[in-house]
């Protein structure tokens, strides 16, 4: 056999090995799915969180380790400058530790200097991340060993997945920001005074809810008094037609210090006509549009925005 039949005998059977070294590469380089695990970062506008599906290295029947290289993930920046990681900069873990099921995360105190949409975005991409590992079912935030609280004073406690809405855009949708005008009485009980109000809600929080109870937990400025009566139960809120039908119980009809009852029913109105898509409003108490708002306006009507009674 000469040379030059060698060497294309040769060529042609390393030809046909491209292939097989082809499918080996294939199969040596194939992802484990049942070792892939979504984490989750903050959008680089901090308005959602995103994910990445990631192949975790270690057993899954390892938990601790499961656990540790999770974290890992979550403390390092990613290459993707639109992804920020959830646990940086104040966000400081200082340890963590898994008992029945419930992994508690405990943070350094700057935790709590996080602005406050940040810091749900943060705590939903952990939660959504680490809930994924088998054998821990919720996740709590201490904060130098005490439990995280919400805005109101209350511990949050354990948390799972199903506390963070998740919509297919890849985002957060639970919690957003607004801005709110709300009307409160004037000193004197004889006007409506607009305050200005920054919240971060729930989205599937009806919007028109959100402000009546914005407006009975009464003014957080000393420009204006409380309108309502804080003791006052919403028993339900609806929007049909560009209408809000708000139901009571009978703790509304308590009259507040000296606020007319006409300022204190528009407070009311005022308030929920400032939310899209409404323009009246129908009020009742226990289910019945009968009688009358502090015994002064016949609530059988549907009420519509009063801006004469406002203070310029």
């Amino acid at each position: 056999m000469n040379n030059t039949l060698k060497k294309l005998i040769n060529l042609i059977l390393c030809l046909m090995l491209i292939p097989l070294c082809m499918v080996g590469c294939t199969v040596n380089s194939k992802v484990d799915n049942d070792k892939v695990i979504k984490v989750y970062y903050l959008n680089s506008k901090e308005t959602g969180i995103v994910f990445h599906d990631y192949e975790v290295k270690a057993e899954l029947t390892d938990t601790e380790a499961v656990i540790k290289e999770l974290l890992d993930q979550m403390k390092t920046m990613p290459e993707k400058l639109e992804y920020e990681a959830p646990i940086y900069g104040p966000v400081n873990l200082l340890s963590y530790s898994l008992k029945a099921g419930v992994l508690t995360l405990d943070f350094e105190n700057s935790y709590l200097g996080t602005e406050k949409t940040t810091e749900i975005l943060d705590r939903a991409a952990m939660v959504r991340t680490l809930t994924q590992i088998p054998n821990v079912e919720y996740v709590t935030f201490t904060v130098e060993g005490t439990p995280l609280l919400d805005e109101d004073g209350n511990i949050i406690g354990n948390m799972s997945a199903d506390d963070f809405v998740y919509n297919a855009g890849n985002e957060i949708n639970a919690y957003e920001k607004a801005e709110l005008i709300l009307y409160f009485a004037s000193e004197d009980g004889q006007e409506l005074i607009p305050v200005y109000r920054s919240v971060v809600y729930n989205s599937n929080i009806l919007m028109q809810r959100l402000v009546i109870e914005q407006l009975l937990a009464g003014p957080n400025t000393d420009l204006a008094c409380a309108s309502l009566n804080s003791q006052a139960k919403i028993n339900s809120v609806s929007v049909r037609d560009g209408v809000c039908y708000v139901d009571f119980d009978s703790n509304i009809l308590t009259r507040v210090g000296n606020v007319d009852p006409k300022i204190s029913l528009y407070s009311l109105v005022n308030t929920i006509c400032e939310t899209a898509d409404v323009n009246k409003v129908q009020i009742s108490v226990n289910g019945s549009s009968e009688g009358y708002f502090m015994e002064k306006i016949a609530l059988g009507t549907v009420f519509e925005r009063n801006l004469d009674i406002v203070r310029q």
